[in-house]
């Protein structure tokens, strides 16, 4: 019997916040392996803001995802069959194959994983995410000792590991996130020394007394009226590893630029980066990943979603900032 695999794919493009009618359903069985492909099964699918920026048709650092293709995203999951000798069924491997329950692959593209953590860290602390943190943070932001480094989307997969990282180089590590839960927990259970809650109205004056010494490094997720509040507080020298401007995701206005004359005068770093472009870093980074998630210094937590149909609902969520921690999609 032929395995059918259910898929979403991209119906049409969003004008401001996406909805489900941007998305449609597909159900059709998988191909028949050639030579030298594998058949994986999805166990879990990442879900991550700048998926939001590949739905537009604009340019960006990526080509947008084509009208009717599968939307993309990361998995992990364990190959079922094989036609590829570097490949075994039973081998757990993270890939790309998007938004959709199986994938086949010549090979290209996918990484076996040892299957010592759960399989949707690969996808989280151990993955894009903490790779990105971990060389926006150490390779642009700079950190040393006891300097102070402020985050945004503190709560979310990358913001998160941001933190944590920042404690391991002995900095004071501050996050901003959206309510008193989110900023409890990055305090109580990631060790971060505080959180600001961007909502409050007195965020402004919460952030300066948070940040008595100023701020050396801000790590940017979020863009907006809360990146403009943390560059009012850099200190001179401050480096900005620029990596998601996700309040600006869904906007039909362009935010404008923040006081460049601070920026001069300062003199500070501000560096947009893509994780993709240090593909060189990788192998270090999830080394030292890997082995701090398995000593307990870094944590992470999940949001989960169950069922590829339920998809779209959690990407929505993730935007408006629901998530805490790495949202994902449980598929087996």
């Amino acid at each position: 019997m032929a395995v059918i695999n259910t898929q979403i794919r991209l119906a049409s493009r969003p004008a401001g916040f996406p909805d489900a009618s941007n998305f449609r359903i597909e159900r059709a069985p998988v191909p028949e392996l050639k030579d030298g492909e594998v058949l994986v099964q999805n166990h879990v699918l990442s879900l991550d803001p700048y998926m939001r920026g590949r739905m537009n048709e604009a340019r960006s650092y990526a080509a947008p995802v084509a009208l009717g293709d599968v939307m993309i995203g990361g998995t992990a999951g364990e190959v079922i069959a094989s036609k590829n000798p570097a490949f075994a069924v039973g081998d757990k491997v993270v890939g790309s194959f998007g938004w959709q329950e199986y994938g086949v692959s010549d090979g290209q593209g996918l990484k076996k994983v040892d299957g010592k953590l759960p399989l949707s860290v690969y996808l989280g602390a151990v993955g894009m995410p903490g790779v990105t943190a971990y060389i926006g943070l150490y390779d642009i932001g700079e950190p040393k000792e006891g300097e102070t480094v402020v985050v945004s989307a503190a709560a979310g997969a990358v913001g998160s590991v941001v933190g944590q990282l920042a404690k391991l180089r002995g900095c004071r590590a501050v996050g901003i996130a959206g309510g008193k839960e989110k900023c409890d927990y990055v305090v109580r259970d990631l060790g971060f020394d505080a959180c600001v809650d961007y909502r409050s109205s007195s965020f402004v004056d919460e952030l300066r007394a948070a940040t008595p010494n100023g701020v050396d490094v801000n790590f940017e997720n979020v863009g907006g009226p809360v990146m403009d509040a943390v560059l009012s507080q850099l200190n001179t020298f401050g480096r900005v590893p620029l990596c998601g401007l996700v309040s600006q995701y869904n906007a039909t206005e362009p935010y404008p630029l923040p006081n460049v004359a601070a920026l001069l005068w300062k003199r500070i770093k501000l560096q947009g980066f893509i994780v993709s472009d240090r593909m060189d870093r990788w192998p270090q980074a999830l080394a030292d990943l890997s082995a701090w998630v398995a000593e307990g210094k870094i944590r992470y937590h999940e949001t989960i979603a169950h069922g590829i149909e339920g998809a779209p609902e959690a990407f929505f969520g993730m935007l408006r900032g629901k998530n805490l921690g790495k949202q994902i999609v449980k598929l087996v």
